[in-house]
């Protein structure tokens, strides 16, 4: 089934995930909980057999959770701190650029089919943010995300659950607590305020806050 025909069938259900390899599992319960500094090497050489990619001095700490870890590709130099929970449903995909810090706590599910989630090159995802599908998710490179912050790719309309997906652009900073709704685009050097609410575009080097959120202030040259 195609995105489109996804995205006119509103009411389908998220597919099952299907039994963990074996390998899989084995892997998952002997290691995910030895603490550093050996676990985190044994790890770094483990889960190679369950990514779909992996780079290299990737740091996970114990206590991450994964489901559909041979749906995720991970870059260089990527950390992945303790209770971080991915869940990559089939015919989905999230990627991992280099540089990437995954804090504590994280959420990220895809939720259904068809769904990409790309987090890019030197962004930080903080304490406890959710990231969910079904709609795909970009974050650009050099993105700050604070804790608490949820970004959610579907929304319960008059027709039905949309998945228009979300874009935030390069060297955005996103404060702690903001919730960014389906369909938004955040563009580039963009600052969103702790708390807001975003619901509709925001134009590059803006600084916007509120509930919903409204443009503050803009700058042609960028975000001091």
């Amino acid at each position: 089934m195609t995105v489109q025909e996804l995205n006119t069938n509103t009411n389908e259900q998220a597919p099952e995930l299907p039994a963990f390899s074996i390998v899989h599992t084995i892997i998952t319960n002997l290691f995910a909980w030895i603490p550093h500094p050996i676990g985190a090497l044994l790890r770094q050489l483990a889960y190679r057999f369950i990514f779909a990619r992996i780079g290299k001095a990737v740091y996970i700490e114990s206590g991450v959770d994964l489901l559909g870890a041979n749906l995720i590709e991970v870059g260089n130099e990527v950390v992945m701190a303790r209770d971080v929970r991915l869940i990559v449903t089939p015919n989905s995909l999230l990627r991992v650029g280099n540089k990437v810090c995954l804090n504590r706590g994280l959420d990220l599910s895809t939720i259904g089919s068809n769904c990409l989630i790309e987090i890019g090159d030197g962004s930080y995802i903080g304490s406890y943010v959710c990231i969910a599908g079904p709609g795909n998710i970009k974050i650009g490179k050099n993105c700050l995300i604070a804790s608490h912050t949820g970004i959610y790719a579907n929304n319960h309309r008059e027709y039905g659950l949309s998945r228009e997906g979300i874009e935030i652009q390069d060297n955005c900073w996103i404060g702690s607590g903001v919730s960014v709704l389906d369909g938004v685009t955040i563009g580039q050097g963009s600052v969103i305020g702790a708390g807001s609410v975003v619901t509709k575009d925001i134009p590059p080097y803006s600084v916007a806050v509120g509930v919903p959120a409204k443009v503050i202030k803009s700058s042609k040259g960028g975000v001091a």
